[in-house]
């Protein structure tokens, strides 16, 4: 199945300012680099909007256990509970 045919149906997550200031915030701790900007707002989507998974394969900036633990405390510091980041491999498997 083509990644588009998964997510046929979905619903858009919300975009609020508060989800900019998030990723702002994730980038200036240092939990992601600058230039993960995308993968910072990817993040900031998912806390600001309450969900309880992202699931991405992007193992280099978003599921990564280094920066992980990083990111999960710069969104609680920031009155967001991070989601659990996995891949959709970890997540079948648990």
């Amino acid at each position: 199945m083509r990644r588009i045919e998964a997510i046929t149906g979905l619903d858009e997550l919300d975009t609020p300012p508060e989800v900019r200031s998030l990723a702002l915030a994730l980038i200036k701790a240092g939990s992601l680099p600058e230039k993960a900007e995308l993968d910072a707002l990817h993040i900031a989507t998912a806390a600001v909007n309450g969900m309880d998974y992202l699931l991405t394969w992007n193992c280099k900036h978003i599921a990564n256990a280094v920066m992980r633990p990083k990111v999960e405390a710069v969104c609680r510091d920031h009155g967001y509970e991070p989601p659990i980041i996995c891949t959709p491999q970890e997540l079948m498997e648990g």
